[in-house]
C-alpha cells in the first residue's frame, strides 16, 4: 500500500507489532520538543528500544527543520541502521510524519512508513485528542516527563 512517495500509512497498533518483531526497525517521533515534554513520548523499553526524537518543525514558530534529513541520517547511522531499515514516523496525528517519511524516501531510504493515527489522533466530538485514535488511545506504552 504505497502512499505518495513513502511506503505506507500504518495504524499505531500495527506499528507496535512491527517494531517488536523487527530488531532493526526504528520509531522516529517528529513532534516538537514542547510536545515531547508536555504530551509524552512512546515508551519502547519493553521491546528493548528507544524512539528517536527529531523535530520536523522547530518550536516555537514551527519553522521547518531544514537539517532534518542530515540529522536523521546521522542518528539512524549511529544506531547501525541504513537505507533498507524500516523507519516508522510518528507525529501528533499523521501529517508531519507523512511529510518526514516522504522526505526520507526522497533521500534514498526505501522503507519509510507513516504512523497514520499519530500519537494523539484526531479530535473527538469535544475537540480533545488522545481519545478517538492514536498511540495513546490504543493503549500503547508511553511516558511523560
Amino acid at each position: 500500500m504505497s502512499v505518495g512517495s513513502y511506503k505506507a500509512d500504518i495504524p499505531s497498533a500495527e506499528v507496535w507489532r512491527l517494531l517488536a518483531e523487527d530488531p532493526e526497525a526504528l520509531l522516529i517521533d517528529v513532534r516538537s520538543q514542547a510536545e515531547w515534554t508536555f504530551v509524552g513520548v512512546p515508551d519502547l523499553s519493553s521491546i528493548g528500544k528507544e524512539a528517536l526524537l527529531l523535530e520536523w518543525q522547530r518550536f516555537p514558530g514551527m519553522a521547518r527543520n531544514t537539517g532534518f534529513v542530515t540529522e536523521l541520517r546521522r542518528a539512524v547511522g549511529a544506531r547501525g541502521a541504513g537505507e533498507e531499515t524500516a523507519l516508522y514516523f510518528l507525529c501528533r496525528s499523521g501529517g508531519r510524519s507523512a511529510a518526514a517519511a516522504a522526505a526520507m524516501t526522497a533521500a534514498g531510504y526505501r522503507n519509510c512508513f507513516n504512523v497514520a493515527d499519530g500519537f494523539e489522533g484526531r479530535l473527538d466530538a469535544t475537540r480533545h485528542r488522545g481519545v478517538v485514535e492514536g498511540w495513546k488511545a490504543t493503549g500503547l506504552p508511553w511516558v511523560q516527563s
